[in-house]
């Protein structure tokens, strides 16, 4: 007699009594993936930590994943500290506790960078050993643009372009926006005296907390017929960084435009002093 499938909370049926779990699901989905874990290993894990100890087997028919395919996640995902085996026959796979399993899954990554950074001294001294063959100061300026996409990589280049700024920074943006830039830690390195910092936000009463730390004299709220969507930094009059929005993007899909154009600089900086001219103080 063929054995049926277990019902799970990864069904896709909307009569399921299990799909009012799908949004919930698909957000640790998105979250696991930040960690390293593909799709299908973030759906091993939830569906060991959520129904207990299973063979493989078992995975393999209440996941519906191919046999090699569920073996092969199981091993993965036992390399990667976040899942147990058990001695007995047939083997039983457990989760660890979501705590652990993220620890375990935060000092990889600690460990893959710091071998990274160790690698950085041999890699210079390779580079170095293979000649130039152009003279650096004949080289004329030229407009450069990159795309970044995902918000590691954007946060990553804003992050570098705060650290290096000499003169003056300026950013307009929403109120996520900056909710966004306050979790990553972005705002309170920007309170610097020896620089021209300017701030236009639509941000609300309820979340003006977020710039506690910065000066308020350095911030104004854009007038409410501007449109929310505007997100963009220019920093030194040398370059900037603007958004392209996307509602239906998630972290992944979220891109930006850097350049040193001086062209768009000027465009962006001229819209930002526009707009500060006509915004309002922030109350103290």
């Amino acid at each position: 007699m063929a054995e049926t499938s277990q019902v799970t909370i990864f069904e896709n049926d909307p009569d399921s009594s299990s799909y009012e779990h799908k949004q919930s699901i698909d957000q640790l989905q998105v979250q696991f993936s930040k960690f390293g874990l593909t799709t299908n290993q973030g759906k091993v894990y939830i569906f060991l930590g959520k129904y207990g100890s299973k063979t493989a087997p078992e995975v393999c028919r209440a996941l519906k994943l191919p046999r090699t395919e569920t073996y092969h996640l199981l091993t993965t995902l036992q390399n990667k500290g976040v899942v147990s085996a058990t001695f007995q026959h047939p083997i039983k796979f457990s989760a660890l506790p979501l705590s652990s399993a993220m620890k375990s899954l935060i000092d990889t990554e600690k460990e893959r960078v710091k071998k990274l950074e160790n690698q950085e001294q041999a890699l210079t001294k390779i580079w170095d050993s293979i000649p130039t063959f152009h003279n650096e100061l004949d080289i004329v300026k030229e407009d450069k643009f990159q795309m970044l996409q995902g918000e590691n990589q954007i946060f990553g280049k804003i992050n570098d372009m705060i650290i290096n700024t000499l003169k003056d920074f300026q950013i307009i943006g929403s109120e996520k926006d900056f909710l966004r830039f306050y979790h990553a830690n972005f705002l309170e390195p920007l309170d610097k005296s020896e620089i021209d910092l300017k701030i236009l936000t639509n941000s609300s009463a309820q979340t003006l907390y977020v710039f506690d730390e910065i000066d308020k004299t350095n911030v104004k709220k854009i007038p409410s017929a501007t449109n929310g969507d505007i997100c963009f930094i220019v920093k030194d009059n040398e370059e900037t960084l603007f958004f392209m929005k996307n509602p239906d993007s998630g972290k992944e899909n979220v891109t930006a435009m850097w350049t040193n154009s001086e062209a768009m600089i000027y465009s962006k900086k001229l819209l930002f002093d526009l707009l500060w001219s006509k915004s309002k103080s922030i109350p103290l």
